[in-house]
């Protein structure tokens, strides 16, 4: 079973906008488009990064490159 990771971006942690936790499971998600999907091409669809709440399980989409997600909380 995949163990809670915490995310953030910079110096910025991310918190669930649901119940507020600050842990999460990482997928990465296809960003699928009807035209692309309508010729065969959804490999070249654009993709996320999807931050699935440990402890609601909202899924959060990030597309930002600067999304860092590690196993051990991060003192400020």
């Amino acid at each position: 079973m995949a163990k809670p990771l915490y995310a953030a971006i910079g110096e910025h942690p991310i918190l669930c906008l649901m119940c507020g936790n600050d842990t999460f499971r990482k997928r990465e998600v296809l960003l699928n488009s009807t035209g692309m999907e309508f010729f065969n091409m959804a490999w070249a669809n654009e993709s996320a990064t999807g931050l699935i709440c440990w402890s609601c399980g909202h899924v959060h989409l990030f597309v930002n490159p600067a999304l860092r997600t590690y196993r051990q909380k991060r003192e400020h």
